[in-house]
């Protein structure tokens, strides 16, 4: 498994394929070089219910991503990045110290640009003993290639798909029309839908398989239908769906009047009306009341130690 970092050398772990030696230690797209650099990680108690569970989820946010979202809640780290760098023994060593806590599972937060670091750290883990399961938690933005040094690793997939237009994506998260959003995220999730499967809950605990989360955007800019409309199709009315309603107007969403707002009741009840229309057995979903919540300050959040 050491040999999948050599994919580093001429970085296409995503679907920018930018090229960056981050071997060498040249920075990618996404800001990352060659080492992981994590912001914070902890229990967290604000994930699915299945997720979360009783204890909480064991989340480890990694710095630097491969989107540019206007009204990232976590630009701190994803834009910023913010954090410190860690070997892959360090991460290793962190999956036993959030078991060791009693969490239910490792919740990778934002992992893309270190897919085959992470590949390396949970073959060492798993060699080890660790026995909970891995989340691996995505904006979808994936390379079916860098998925398949997954298969096998990863317990429970958490992508956010987030656009059913390429060109809100590019106006929103920076991708450009030719690397179209959608088309990668439909065959990501495709991806991992084969990998792990429906969900599987076990006394009210995630053990295995795949959740789609959605955020619903002010003015119907997520394309809402259209993403459940190709979900409904491709992956079934069983799977498990997160319709999140926590936008909340932060970072630079100003530059975009739909976005300098919450979302309203009725949007989101509409996009709820089309889930049951369409026959969604298992949907989770928020009060609007609760988007200030969801939005994280990591300048006052404990830092890896």
């Amino acid at each position: 498994m050491q040999d999948v970092l050599s994919m580093l050398e001429r970085c296409e772990l995503c679907p920018r394929r930018c090229g960056a030696d981050r071997a060498a230690g040249e920075r990618g797209f996404c800001g990352a070089a060659g080492k992981v650099r994590i912001a914070h990680y902890g229990p967290h108690h604000g994930e699915e219910p299945p997720i979360s569970g009783r204890l909480g989820s064991g989340t480890i946010f990694f710095s630097f991503c491969n989107l540019r979202c206007i009204f990232c809640q976590n630009y701190q780290i994803s834009h910023d990045g913010m954090g410190e760098e860690i070997s892959i023994e360090e991460l290793t060593d962190l999956f036993f110290n959030l078991e060791g806590r009693g969490c239910h599972n490792i919740n990778l937060v934002s992992p893309t640009p270190y897919t085959a670091h992470i590949a390396v750290a949970i073959r060492a883990a798993r060699e080890r003993g660790l026995k909970i399961p891995i989340v691996h938690n995505t904006n979808a933005y994936e390379n079916v290639e860098a998925l398949k040094l997954l298969d096998g690793l990863i317990d429970i997939y958490l992508p956010d798909f987030k656009y059913a237009d390429p060109q809100v994506a590019e106006k929103l998260s920076g991708v450009p029309v030719s690397l179209s959003y959608p088309d990668s995220a439909r065959e990501a999730i495709l991806e991992m839908k084969r990998q792990v499967g429906d969900l599987i809950v076990k006394r009210g605990v995630a053990k295995r398989g795949l959740i789609m989360r959605h955020l619903v955007l002010p003015g119907g800019l997520a394309g809402s239908q259209e993403v459940f409309g190709w979900a409904a199709k491709n992956l079934g009315t069983g799977t498990f769906i997160s319709l999140m309603s926590q936008y909340y107007p932060v970072h630079r969403a100003h530059t975009v009047d739909l976005l300098a707002r919450k979302i309203r009741q009725e949007e989101y009840d509409e996009v709820v009306d089309y889930l049951v229309s369409e026959g969604f057995d298992n949907v989770f979903i928020q009060e609007l009341e609760s988007a200030p919540l969801f939005v994280p300050d990591f300048d006052k959040t404990e830092p890896f130690k």
